[in-house]
């Protein structure tokens, strides 16, 4: 499916499959691309290291992760002050990680982000966990924190209950879903947050810049091919929604929303004639 080139989306590419780039150097090139041209990402590297080294110094000589993690928290979010944005949850600025580092609001992603990079300072290797509607850092398999509400440990019973809000009980829990989450796809909840909260802003261009930045990695995802019909029928092309709407249903004819991507097909030939 032959695109028009996009000189922003292949700067985002090649920066981020990258393997000498971080995931936090690549989260702040999200930023950079979408919103933020002047941003100087290395800048928010020493911001970042300079809390890890004030972190660590604070610290006595005890390795016992409980107290590390205690101290953790202690330190970024009563002390710096970093809280979870629920006030104002869906603000696409929360998925920017210079804006969280600045303004020190953010959402579980970008705060998950910040927390295990600074437990990075102070020798704990945590993992990020792509828990399905609210991300979550662990440790080992023995603990489970939520840095979008200061850092508490989950039980069971709290991770079940997390899961049922945001999916009711279709979704059963399965200690799959506390599994680490690779890059590529850390970024990609970035962006498809973004594309989210720019859609219901109705700032489609921007919405679909964050579609391409997706497929240009991964060509094939069948989401991101709707995604990209939906919007370009939002942005009057026609011909270019029909072709990535019928590519969807060849990828995934049994697909659960069929019917409404039909609809929609229907809909924009009547509009358009074609």
């Amino acid at each position: 499916m032959n695109e028009k080139f996009d000189p922003y989306v292949a700067e985002w590419v090649t920066f981020a499959t990258n393997p000498s780039y971080s995931l936090v150097q690549k989260c702040l090139k999200i930023a950079e691309n979408l919103e933020f041209p002047n941003l100087k990402i290395n800048e928010y590297l020493q911001k970042l290291d300079q809390m890890g080294k004030t972190l660590q110094y604070s610290l006595s000589d005890s390795k016992n992760p409980t107290y590390l993690i205690s101290m953790l928290n202690e330190y970024l979010f009563n002390t710096l002050g970093f809280v979870g944005d629920a006030e104002d949850y869906y603000n696409p600025r929360n998925n920017f990680l210079n804006i969280v580092i600045d303004q020190k609001r953010g959402l579980p992603i970008t705060l998950s982000i910040i927390f295990t990079e600074l437990a990075k300072h102070i020798g704990l290797n945590l993992q990020l966990v792509g828990f399905p509607g609210h991300f979550l850092v662990k440790y080992k398999e023995e603990m489970i924190f939520d840095p979008f509400n200061k850092g508490k440990l989950l039980s069971n019973d709290d991770l079940r209950h997390l899961l049922y809000q945001h999916y009711g009980e279709e979704v059963k829990f399965s200690p799959e879903l506390l599994n680490e989450i690779d890059t590529k796809k850390i970024l990609f909840r970035i962006l498809r947050n973004l594309k989210n909260s720019y859609a219901q802003s109705f700032s489609y261009n921007m919405a679909m810049r964050c579609t391409d930045m997706i497929l240009a990695i991964e060509q094939n995802s069948p989401e991101e091919i709707r995604d990209k019909g939906i919007l370009e029928s939002r942005l009057l092309h026609y011909d270019s929604a029909l072709k990535f709407l019928n590519r969807y249903l060849e990828l995934v004819p049994e697909t659960d929303d069929a019917d409404f991507v039909l609809e929609l097909i229907r809909s924009i030939r009547e509009k358009s004639n074609l």
